[in-house]
């Protein structure tokens, strides 16, 4: 949830926007009626496409309930994980809910609300494989392309990290025996778990992330409406009733 991007390439294509604000104001998306959402659409159960291309999912609902909360219609664009923060600072999309770790470098790069819900890393292994980090030492783990979850894969001294565009890759290969383990947050791991019915075994949380929408870097308007906005549905029943559809639990930050 919860990615690291490449904050170099960021940092570029930022400098070569300074001169001009790229984002909308809050004033003018209110008069516009419309909010445009950037998310992947391919992190189940956050955010993917069903089997009739809609975007579902529990960023979906909380993103839509946000909008309705702003007295706005809710616009989806699905973009690619690796370049969704790039493009929300060249004003494709006013917000991203997607499932982004806060990190101080990707706040150097955009601005964070407040976090909508707080999770953790494990690791998914085969019957009899690696579940603890002592574990992890020598062994191949696969983690999603651009995520803090590759970053984090590193300090356990594994013989390789293979990275993958997308999840379902990365359970592909842990099933054929290409990698020892999978890195990936505990609500994913357990959804692709659940879904496939797979024999994997999945570890304890190893860590603690807090989860935030992002705003283009500056865009201080949005960014306070947006936090209100969910300071208000996390009060009056929305969040809960919209965590417990898809966790069974209310999985705001305690």
């Amino acid at each position: 949830m919860k990615r690291l991007f490449w904050i170099g390439a960021l940092i570029l294509v930022l400098g070569s926007l300074s001169l001009a604000q790229q984002f909308r104001t809050f004033p003018e998306i209110k008069a516009s009626g419309k909010i445009l959402i950037g998310t992947e659409g391919a992190f189940p159960p956050f955010n993917y496409f069903d089997d009739q291309n809609h975007l579902k999912g529990f960023d979906i609902d909380i993103g839509n309930a946000i909008a309705k909360q702003l007295g706005l219609e809710p616009e989806w664009k699905a973009h690619a994980w690796d370049t969704m923060l790039i493009a929300l600072n060249q004003g494709r999309f006013d917000f991203v809910i997607a499932s982004h770790t806060i990190t101080e470098e990707r706040a150097k790069a955009v601005d964070f609300t407040k976090p909508y819900y707080c999770t953790g890393n494990v690791i998914v292994s085969r019957p009899g494989g690696p579940q603890t980090p002592e574990e992890l030492k020598g062994k191949v783990i696969g983690a999603q392309l651009g995520t803090t979850f590759e970053e984090f894969a590193k300090q356990f001294n594994p013989k390789q990290i293979k990275t993958y565009q997308t999840n379902p890759d990365a359970v592909q290969d842990l099933m054929m025996g290409r990698i020892d383990a999978w890195i990936t947050d505990q609500f994913t791991a357990l959804e692709a778990v659940k879904s496939r019915d797979l024999d994997l075994q999945i570890s304890g949380l190893l860590n603690t992330e807090q989860i935030g929408m992002a705003v283009a870097k500056g865009n201080s308007l949005l960014l306070a409406a947006l936090n209100q906005a969910l300071d208000e549905i996390q009060s009056n029943g929305v969040y809960e009733q919209i965590s417990k559809k898809w966790f069974g639990k209310d999985i705001r930050c305690k």
